[in-house]
């Protein structure tokens, strides 16, 4: 069974920054995609970034320029480092692993003044 567990979130102030930690339980996350969404509230559910197993990363054009996906395939883990946080940047944040549809339960971000 195929298990994420995110870590990392919290309150910043707009400008700051925030590095998401996901753990990955069940399957080895090394040939495989790897992505991060987000929720804010009364809004769907919005892919924000994604990594493959070749490090080709992409991003959703809201986060473009101030996010950064990573991976460590030795310790099973997925990153988002996020820099110049906005109050739009305000989310549930999760980790998502496509090829099992597997979810983590998600970690809260606010960024407020």
């Amino acid at each position: 069974q195929v298990q994420l567990v995110e870590s990392g979130g919290g309150s910043v102030q707009p400008g700051g920054s925030l590095r998401l930690s996901c753990t990955v339980s069940g399957k080895t996350i090394s040939p495989y995609t790897l992505t991060w969404y987000r929720q804010a509230p009364m809004k769907e559910r919005e892919l924000v970034a994604l990594i493959t197993r070749r490090d080709v990363q992409q991003y959703a054009d809201a986060v473009q320029g101030r996010f950064i996906v990573s991976r460590d395939n030795a310790k099973n883990m997925v990153y988002l480092q996020m820099n110049s946080l906005r109050p739009e940047d305000t989310a549930v944040y999760y980790c998502h692993f496509p090829m099992f549809d597997s979810w983590g339960q998600g970690t809260q971000v606010n960024v407020s003044s």
